[in-house]
């Protein structure tokens, strides 16, 4: 049995979310994925990676919702000529961040371009690892349990559908969408290091 994903308008995008309840969750999820692709899109016209596109797409489109929960997406465009001017300008925002020199300057030098003994090389690479995975766990104790259990499960290999069904999201979407938010909380701490 094939089952096709339903398209809904602007109105019916809009009455859903402003109504409440499961059919604004509903509605959210059918948002999100409507215009999903724009992700694919700004990874390539924005050479940004695919997790940071998407982050910028969640971000956007968590953005609309407020909007339009709040009144103050007034419908003067069609949602997603206002989604995509919202996901364009946190592209741009993420494409300004990543070249300014301030990214450059934590960026760690790489112990292939010095010359040392395999045997010390082998010393530091360990102390670098160990002081690595302790500092990753003390920043995601500062996340929440939440975005530790999941984080720590992504990183185990599980996807995105069963993290939803694990802790109780309510699809693999909002999951992914959760966990990408997590992510960005983690490279925010990690840059303030």
């Amino acid at each position: 049995m094939i089952f096709f994903k339903r398209t809904l308008s602007d109105a019916d995008l809009i009455a859903g979310i402003r109504a409440g309840g499961l059919n604004r969750r509903n509605c959210e999820n059918c948002l999100y994925d409507q215009f999903r692709y724009l992700i694919r899109e700004a990874t390539f016209k924005h050479q940004l990676l695919p997790d940071e596109s998407a982050s910028a797409y969640s971000d956007a489109v968590l953005t609309v919702i407020e909007h339009i929960s709040s009144q103050r997406y007034e419908g003067r465009s069609g949602l997603k000529t206002y989604l995509y001017q919202i996901f364009y300008n946190k592209c741009v925002d993420l494409v300004r961040k990543n070249s300014t020199n301030r990214e450059s300057v934590h960026q760690g030098l790489s112990l292939d371009n010095l010359s040392i003994a395999d045997e010390t090389r082998s010393i530091l690479q360990n102390l670098i690892s160990d002081s690595e995975i302790s500092y990753l766990r003390q920043q995601l104790t500062l996340l929440g349990e939440k975005c530790q259990r999941m984080l720590l499960a992504w990183g185990e290999g599980f996807s995105d559908e069963e993290i939803a069904r694990n802790l109780d999201y309510q699809s693999s979407a909002v999951a992914k969408t959760s966990r990408l938010r997590c992510l960005e909380k983690l490279r925010t701490l990690y840059r303030t290091r």
